[in-house]
């Protein structure tokens, strides 16, 4: 199954934003994970069919974000059973 990595810059920490990542991962159908990362960046796997409009509904950020660029790599990870926020 096709997984990506997405690495957000810019003010994506302390608003909300991976609670964010899991609403939008619940309701595109995508399993994987959200993080704070400590360089201040948030990072997301995800694998699912409607990826491509999860990327791109994640790309718009909740309404506090301010998202300045997004990384985006492939990735061969796990398969994963649900979307999760670690901590």
């Amino acid at each position: 199954m096709k997984t990506i990595k997405l690495t957000l810059h810019g003010r994506v920490q302390g608003i909300g934003f991976r609670w964010h990542a899991q609403r939008l991962a619940e309701r595109h159908g995508v399993k994987g994970y959200v993080q704070n990362r400590s360089d201040g960046t948030v990072e997301i796997v995800g694998q699912g069919r409607e990826l491509p409009s999860f990327v791109e509904a994640v790309r718009q950020g909740p309404s506090h974000a301010h998202i300045e660029t997004v990384e985006e790599t492939a990735t061969d990870e796990e398969e994963y059973p649900d979307f999760s926020i670690h901590h």
